[in-house]
């Protein structure tokens, strides 16, 4: 059975996308339905996956991590890509890890604290089997940083997950 945003939800999407501690009955307020109505949709948009969860989002330098950095890495044979990839998803300093098409096989965006725990950071990446290159850029400015994507009205997109397709 094929789920539907619906314009309301759209709406409850973009607002807890720009503030995600909205009060329910703001969000009621703004969309034109009672809290109940609004808690049972967000209920429906948690159970689908479609709202995987709400964080707060912390300000890096002020935790003293100064470094951010996307790294490329080479990853030789298939025999080495889960163990890669579930090495490099135990590294608290990563904070995206993608497959990619392209020079190298993986790319990964990282915080850390300056230079010197980047440096080991990438020794430790180096040294897992199958490694074969990594190709560091540190970012030099931030200007735009954000998971918000635009929300209307569609038909939601059914995929399996990771963890559905390496149990197949």
């Amino acid at each position: 059975m094929a789920h539907q945003i619906d314009d309301i939800d759209a709406q409850i999407l973009r607002l807890l996308q720009a503030d995600g501690r909205m009060k329910r009955s703001a969000v009621a307020d703004e969309v034109g339905l009672s809290v109940s109505a609004v808690s049972e949709r967000m209920r429906k948009l948690e159970d689908r996956g479609v709202i995987e969860g709400y964080r707060a989002v912390v300000d890096a330098k002020r935790l003293h991590f100064d470094i951010t950095a996307f790294i490329r890495a080479s990853v030789d044979g298939s025999e080495h890509y889960d163990d890669f990839v579930d090495r490099i998803h135990k590294m608290d300093e990563v904070l995206e890890l993608h497959s990619i098409t392209g020079e190298g096989s993986h790319v990964m965006k990282i915080r850390t604290k300056n230079t010197t725990t980047l440096e080991r950071f990438l020794s430790r990446v180096q040294a897992i089997p199958g490694v074969t290159g990594t190709t560091t850029s540190i970012v030099l400015s931030t200007f735009k940083e954000t998971r918000a994507v635009p929300a209307e009205p569609m038909e939601l997109f059914d995929y399996p997950s990771p963890s559905d397709t390496a149990d197949a």
